[in-house]
C-alpha cells in the first residue's frame, strides 16, 4: 500500500513497540495492518478527504490497549498527539482530528449513519470506523480467529461467564441494528457476511 506519508523510523519503532505491550491476541500490529488494507481499499474507491489524519488514526487507534479498561482510546489518542507533535512538528497535521477519530472507536456499535453528514469529513469518519469493523464481515475462519483473540485478551481480566454474557450482548446489539456499517460502501460489501458471522457466534 502506498501510504500518504512516511513515518520517521524511530516513530514507527516506538509505535510497533506500543502494540507489543502487553502481549495481545488480537489488538496487535497485525490488526493495524488489516485495517490498513481496508484504508487502502477506500483510497482507491471513494477516497479520503483527510488521508493523512485518517492514516495516523488507523495506526494509533489501539496503540494503548488493556482488556477491560475504559480509557484505552483516550490514552491512545493522547499518545498519537504527543508523537505527531514530537516527530512531525512541521507537518501541518490536524492532531485534534486524529484524536477525535481514535476517540470515536470507543463507541463502536452505538452510531447510525444519521449521526454523520454527507460532507467529506463525515464520510471520512464513517469509512474510518467501518475499516475497524470490517473484521465482522471477514471470511468465517478469520472472524473466528478474531472472536477467539478477543476472548484470550480478556482471560484473567474478567470472569469468563461475565465476558461471555457481555460479549453476546454486544454481538446481539450489532446484529439487531438496521445498519452494521455506517457507510454505503462498506454496507454493500460486508453486511451480509457480517450478519452470518454474528449469528454463528451468538449461537455458539
Amino acid at each position: 500500500m502506498s501510504a500518504p506519508l512516511t513515518l520517521p523510523t524511530v516513530m514507527l519503532s516506538e509505535l510497533e513497540a506500543a502494540y507489543a505491550t502487553p502481549l495481545r491476541a488480537y489488538h496487535n500490529f497485525g490488526h493495524v495492518q488489516e485495517v490498513l488494507h481496508r484504508f487502502a481499499e477506500v483510497t482507491v474507491g471513494p477516497g479520503w478527504t483527510q488521508p493523512v489524519e485518517v492514516y495516523l488514526a488507523v495506526l494509533y487507534h489501539d496503540a494503548i490497549y488493556e482488556a477491560g479498561r475504559k480509557d484505552n482510546e483516550a490514552r491512545s489518542a493522547e499518545l498519537a498527539m504527543a508523537q505527531i507533535t514530537r516527530f512531525l512538528p512541521e507537518s501541518g497535521i490536524d492532531t485534534l482530528r486524529v484524536a477525535e477519530l481514535i476517540g470515536l472507536t470507543a463507541r463502536h456499535g452505538q452510531f447510525s449513519p444519521v449521526d454523520f453528514g454527507d460532507d467529506g469529513f463525515s464520510l471520512d469518519t464513517r469509512h474510518f470506523l467501518d475499516c475497524d469493523m470490517a473484521i465482522l464481515g471477514a471470511e468465517a475462519d478469520v472472524f473466528d480467529a478474531y472472536d477467539t483473540g478477543i476472548a484470550e485478551e480478556y482471560r484473567g481480566h474478567v470472569p469468563g461467564f461475565l465476558f461471555r454474557l457481555n460479549r453476546k450482548r454486544f454481538l446481539k446489539g450489532l446484529l439487531a441494528r438496521e445498519r452494521i456499517y455506517l457507510s454505503d460502501w462498506f454496507h454493500q460489501r460486508y453486511d451480509a457476511a457480517a450478519r452470518a458471522n454474528l449469528r454463528r457466534a451468538i449461537a455458539g
